[in-house]
């Protein structure tokens, strides 16, 4: 159990830095900061997902509580305002702030009483539940809640003065905001309820001001629960979009943690019997399981995908099959696995992977050269973990039909180059791979022609080809002719003069021998086309001009174009998200190449040994998406990221299984 006391709890800005995450495994989540106050457009005890896992709406903003006991008043909730005051004050009475498996858990001092609150989302249903208990107290606590609801997309904001349509139910009240909009419920048993309908106005959003983005709210009170709670009871409140969800507070916990169990059970039987883990390896296990949701389509009602990171990214192509190896492989859960590879085999169009699924629910994105050759190296980590021939010859006509494509030509400028065996890639204005950052027609870090890391996933592909073939008794010839092509092509990267990788070639205006993180793959990945020498020299050049304690920067410090801090507008931020930050997900490739390379596991997994300690700060129980690229290296970007959590779980699995 992750534990912050009273340090941190009774210090705003502390508090209000870190942040937690509930999630329901069909993209909704709830979301808000450990002191309690509203920061972010995305905080709220119930943003569903509508059209699973995307059509994400803001329905329940937040609870608003105070305690009668003892004669007195205790506010538990807090606000910040756009005026700049902070009421109510209710930090001054948290005591601590813990995170019970994936579960964000308060504890209140109320002179001697003290109040537990725990959140946490119903698996599979867009229902979040709010209990309250008395665990110390010399006589009863009278609770009220006034429950704080809106109705927008999870990337607005609200400015209210429309009436809603708000009606009292068995047990609590619906709220219908607009003609057609879905019916939400806010439920409890054991109280009496009062239907409302007030504006509150003026909610300032903190980290939407320091992004340069709109940071000013509205969110509209619906209805006041009060509840009688004696020493050692428990009321739980109901927030729910579904059309009949469970009363039963205790019963929904149970099913909580039969989930939640279940995922590190999982994670523990696919562990050899010796092996052990540190906490906080188990809670990123906990964390891999908020990024795998369900997406059903017609032909798979049961398939699913990886949402990319809490809060605001969907589920992404090229996110998904890096994630893939350590949020579901590692962890023991090869269905999943299975299911995510075919539910994206269904989406392979002229040979490629969607980039992006939008959130409006559109047709697929496929803006992406390196989505689709992860793809094969997803697969070969699926196979190379269970065995699963079914599921190989299932999927091999189409890796076959990608690679034709590839040679052929598809979107965007994609294909092989005849004369080297190497892909190209790339046209005016389109970003293609994951350094992808564009500000309208500014593209920041170009890379059209033949990327390092497009190349090195290449050669990788068509290596897991041959052996692909060979499992299933497929020819295979033709993947060897064309991978040994791709490797003598390959030396065309190798920058005599720097000892190390360029980073893209053939560009319009020649070579790029910038100094960047994505030669890395050149050595990590399951086969590369660099000699052990060159290997080392890549590691050597990462290490002394790229690693940081939380990941590799993007740009060495010494280019001119490079940016050690990362904020402010969107421009500012885009312009610094590849030229200097701190990516963490990297961190395990460079782990894993420091290992090949040296051959000292110890060593190797030391890297990784940080972020230890950036589980329990920013979102806690997981792994930022980025950091800044100067000390003291701030987190920044999303809260939980699937690759950052995915590849710190491969590489810390890998290296321990080496070690034995």
């Amino acid at each position: 159990m992750l534990d912050v006391g009273r340090a941190i709890t009774g210090d705003l800005a502390a508090a209000e830095r870190r942040e937690w995450l509930c999630t329901n495994g069909i993209g909704g989540f709830a979301s808000g900061t450990v002191a309690g106050t509203l920061t972010r457009r995305y905080h709220g005890l119930l943003v569903a997902a509508l059209k699973p896992p995307l059509g994400r709406t803001l329905l329940v903003a937040k609870v608003e509580e105070r305690v009668e006991y003892g004669g007195a008043i205790h506010e538990l909730s807090v606000n910040r305002w756009v005026d700049g005051a902070i009421a109510p004050a209710g930090y001054l009475a948290l005591e601590r702030f813990t995170l019970d498996g994936t579960t964000p858990v308060w504890t209140y001092a109320c002179h001697e009483a003290l109040v537990e609150k725990r959140v946490w989302m119903e698996p599979g249903a867009n229902t979040t539940y709010v209990r309250y208990t008395l665990l110390r107290g010399s006589e009863p606590a009278a609770l009220d809640v006034n429950v704080l609801v809106n109705h927008r997309d999870y990337h607005g904001t609200t400015h209210g003065g429309w009436s809603m349509d708000v009606a009292t139910v068995e047990n609590g009240v619906s709220v219908i905001a607009f003609p057609g909009a879905p019916s939400l419920v806010l439920l409890a048993s054991g109280a009496s309820v009062a239907a409302a309908h007030s504006w509150f106005r003026g909610f300032d959003l903190a980290r939407e001001r320091e992004r340069g983005l709109p940071s000013g709210e509205d969110h509209l009170h619906v209805a006041t629960f009060r509840a009688s709670l004696a020493p050692g009871q428990s009321w739980t409140l109901v927030l729910s979009a579904e059309a009949a969800p469970s009363l039963d507070g205790e019963a929904a916990w149970r099913r909580r943690l039969h989930h939640d169990d279940g995922v590190v059970e999982s994670w523990r039987s696919a562990q050899p019997k010796s092996a052990t883990a540190p906490a906080w390896i188990e809670r990123l296990v906990r964390a891999a399981d908020q990024f795998i949701v369900r997406r059903a389509t017609a032909d798979e009602p049961d398939g699913m995908t990886v949402i990319a990171g809490y809060h605001w990214f969907g589920d992404w192509g090229r996110d998904t099959m890096i994630a893939l190896p350590g949020l579901a492989l590692t962890t023991g859960r090869h269905d999943a696995a299975r299911r995510i590879l075919t539910t994206y085999a269904r989406f392979v169009d002229r040979g490629m992977l969607p980039n992006r699924f939008p959130d409006a629910g559109d047709a697929p994105e496929y803006n992406t050269v390196d989505a689709t050759l992860w793809y094969f190296d997803a697969i070969r980590a699926y196979h190379a973990a269970t065995g699963d021939d079914g599921a190989l010859k299932e999927v091999f006509p189409v890796l076959e039909s990608i690679i034709a494509w590839h040679r052929e030509g598809t979107r965007h400028g994609i294909n092989v180059d005849r004369a080297d065996g190497l892909v190209t890639s790339g046209e005016p204005g389109v970003q293609l791979t994951w350094m992808d950052a564009r500000v309208g027609d500014w593209v920041v870090a170009p890379r059209m022609g033949k990327a390092v890391e497009i190349n090195a996933l290449w050669y990788n592909a068509l290596r897991a080809m041959v052996g692909f073939a060979l499992r299933i008794g497929r020819p295979r010839r033709e993947w060897e002719t064309l991978a040994r092509q791709a490797e003598s092509g390959f030396e065309r990267f190798w920058n005599q003069a720097g000892g190390y990788c360029h980073d893209v070639i053939d560009t319009p205006t020649g070579d790029d021998p910038t100094l960047r993180p994505n030669q890395i793959f050149a050595v990590s990945l399951a086969e590369s086309p660099l000699s052990p020498d060159r290997q080392r020299r890549v590691v050597e050049a990462c290490a002394r001009h790229l690693l940081t304690s939380y990941g590799l920067r993007t740009l060495a410090p010494t280019h001119p174009q490079y940016q050690g801090r990362y904020g402010g507008d969107q421009r500012s931020r885009d312009g610094a998200y590849h030229q200097g930050t701190v990516w963490p997900w990297l961190l395990g490739p460079f782990a894993l190449a420091h290992h090949k390379v040296y051959g000292d596991a110890d060593a190797a997994r030391s890297f990784l040994a940080p972020l230890a300690h950036h589980v329990a700060d920013y979102g806690v129980g997981s792994i930022a998406e980025i950091f800044e690229g100067e000390a003291p290296f701030e987190p920044r970007g999303c809260i939980a990221q699937a690759w950052s959590v995915g590849e710190t779980l491969r590489a810390w699995h890998e290296l321990a299984g080496a070690h034995r």
